[in-house]
């Protein structure tokens, strides 16, 4: 338990630690991208169930590291936060990764696919470009926060590299319906949890009606209108970015094809 309290200066934003994950993250892209033609469906399965339990199991160390404190006289004492539960919108890519895996096949998999490789790698991606709300001076923390948003655009990346899903608009409705029933999830936590215990923090995907967001632009939003308007905008927000990374992937897509079909006709 000592282990997990020790402490580094808290990480800046492009500093050598936040350079250090983007150049890991960037690295595993590339070697996914090289490898790519030589991974089946069942290597990208295997990857995504091998991912998941290990995002399962960094996830119990962080709930261990958070759930108890070092009192007077070295002994270990324990506080569950509630507002630690692992059911924000970065953390269902562990469930939906480890769910993906194990299923294998059919139409729940291949919309847990869609929401992993649009929906989870935008989420994924815009932290690690921007990590500043994340990093804190504890040392197992700002590890555990690299390595699970880097994984979550990873393994997204992965999934569209090795055309897993389709490339279309088509794909991103269909991960929206993922979405909507991890939102709806949400939102029925954070009532319930509000009716039961409403002295404790609990505000899953920080979209609660009773505790303000606190996240860059959306906490602006949150204050200047009605939690329904809101929730309409996060909702809204959240599919058009993801819409623009299949967008993004349909062009790159077209532009691999161009250059394929230039090399091969040099070639002949």
């Amino acid at each position: 338990m000592k282990a997990f309290k020790n402490t580094m200066p808290t990480p800046t934003w492009f500093g050598w630690y936040h350079i250090l994950w983007l150049l890991i993250m960037t690295a595993a892209c590339v070697l996914i991208y090289i490898f790519r033609k030589k991974m089946d469906r069942k290597a990208v399965n295997n990857i995504l169930l091998i991912a998941g339990i290990c995002l399962l199991l960094l996830e119990t160390m962080k709930q261990i590291e958070r759930s108890f404190s070092i009192g007077d006289g070295g002994t270990a004492v324990w506080h569950y936060p509630p507002s630690d539960f692992p059911f924000q919108f970065c953390s269902t890519p562990m469930y939906l990764m480890f769910a993906a895996g194990l299923i294998r096949k059919g139409k729940i998999y291949d919309n847990l696919m869609n929401y992993l490789a649009t929906f989870a790698l935008f989420a994924g991606g815009l932290v690690m470009i921007y990590p500043m709300g994340v990093y804190v001076e504890s040392i197992f923390i700002n590890i555990h926060t690299m390595i699970w948003h880097s994984s979550m655009f990873v393994m997204g990346f992965m999934i569209l590299a090795t055309r897993s899903v389709e490339f279309s608009v088509k794909t991103v409705l269909k991960a929206t319906v993922i979405f909507a029933i991890i939102l709806v999830m949400a939102i029925l936590m954070n009532v319930f949890a509000h009716l039961i215990v409403p002295d404790e923090y609990f505000n899953m995907f920080y979209i609660g009606p009773y505790y303000p967001n606190n996240f860059p632009v959306l906490q602006d939003i949150y204050k200047h209108v009605p939690w329904a308007i809101f929730l309409l905008i996060y909702i809204v927000g959240f599919s058009a970015a993801s819409l623009i990374v299949m967008l993004v992937a349909i062009l790159a897509d077209k532009l691999e094809r161009k250059i394929s079909d230039r090399k091969s006709k040099t070639t002949d």
